[in-house]
């Protein structure tokens, strides 16, 4: 398959999760803060790092990389519902939550994909 293909399959199946995802949060803790976007963004990153940790160390097809890199966690996060959601916490005066949402999203995020990196590389010691 070409790599649009890989992509575009890739893409379909994280978007589809991503929409689980966040139907789930917004059942479980209401739809008031945006955790859904949160939690995908924060899973992805991890996942993220640990893929990347895998595919540096062993190498890994280039559709392989499309299809999960790019594709499923590409289409499984989202940087523009995160910045949506952010602004729609500060538009409904809630600052201090919109605040937070960012930071706690960047920062968590960032931590999240050096913990996968960290466990992909441990797991490949192994």
């Amino acid at each position: 398959m070409g790599p649009y293909v890989m992509v575009a399959l890739g893409g379909a199946v994280g978007s589809a999760l991503r929409l689980g995802v966040v139907r789930l949060a917004q059942t479980l803790v209401g739809s008031g803060f945006p955790a859904g976007t949160m939690a995908v963004n924060l899973i992805g990153s991890t996942i993220m790092g640990f893929v990347g940790a895998l595919l540096a160390e062993r190498g890994g097809s280039d559709p392989l990389r499309l299809f999960l890199m790019t594709g499923v966690l590409g289409g499984f996060t989202t940087f523009s519902a995160y910045s949506l959601d952010a602004l729609a916490l500060w538009d409904r005066g809630e600052g201090a939550a919109a605040a937070l949402y960012v930071v706690a999203s960047v920062v968590l995020g960032l931590a999240g994909v050096a913990i996968g990196f960290y466990i992909g590389r441990q797991v490949l010691a192994s």
